[in-house]
């Protein structure tokens, strides 16, 4: 479990065939993993995967062919948003987020608003239904607020905060991002389903 917000920006150093997916070695940049061993979770670009292997700098995590078909953005060279699960103790900042993606959306529009930018996402249609404006998403696993809706777009505001120890800051349109709706929004909807078919 994570809270979407970013602890260090790092880069795919490689990504390397193995078994039916990638196995794929993280820079780690300003993420300190001595408290990280194998086995461990670390969320990267909104996606959960698990330590196979560390170093001082770098950790290896391997990804399948099934998380590749549903993700983005997991190519060697690319810088990716990391964030190490949470602890029982630790605050809880963002929202809660699972690190299992929901769908791939595509920015429409970043547009500059004097230090912050508005983003302009367009969700996969059947995602649609679980956004709803003042509720929380994650994008690329950077827990955020969505301020408007309409259809299968839905906009955020990125401050300049989050602009600078994130990925966020280098999108422009047609950039394809992870997104993870609010579980609570699936539960209900599950629940729902369940009270309609008593009935």
């Amino acid at each position: 479990m994570f809270a979407g917000i970013v602890a260090a920006v790092g880069r795919i150093a490689s990504a390397e065939p193995h078994g039916d997916g990638l196995r794929l070695r993280i820079e780690a940049g300003g993420l300190g993993l001595e408290d990280v061993k194998v086995g461990d979770s670390i969320c990267l670009a909104g996606i959960c995967h698990t330590v196979v292997a560390r170093s001082a700098v770098a950790f290896d995590v391997d990804t399948s062919r099934a998380t590749l078909a549903v993700t983005a953005g997991l190519a060697a060279g690319r810088e990716v948003n990391l964030e190490k699960s949470l602890r029982l103790a630790d605050r809880i900042d963002g929202h809660l987020v699972s690190g299992h993606v929901d769908g791939v959306g595509t920015v429409t529009a970043f547009e500059e608003l004097g230090g912050s930018a508005r983003l302009e996402i367009e969700a996969p249609a059947d995602l649609a239904r679980y956004i709803a404006r003042k509720g929380s998403i994650a994008v690329d696993g950077v827990s955020l607020t969505v301020n408007a809706v309409a259809g299968a777009r839905f906009e955020v505001n990125v401050i300049p905060h989050t602009r600078a120890v994130t990925t966020l800051g280098a999108l422009a349109a047609g950039a394809r991002v992870n997104l993870e709706v609010d579980m609570i929004a699936r539960y209900v909807e599950r629940l729902a389903a369940f009270d309609t078919a008593d009935e």
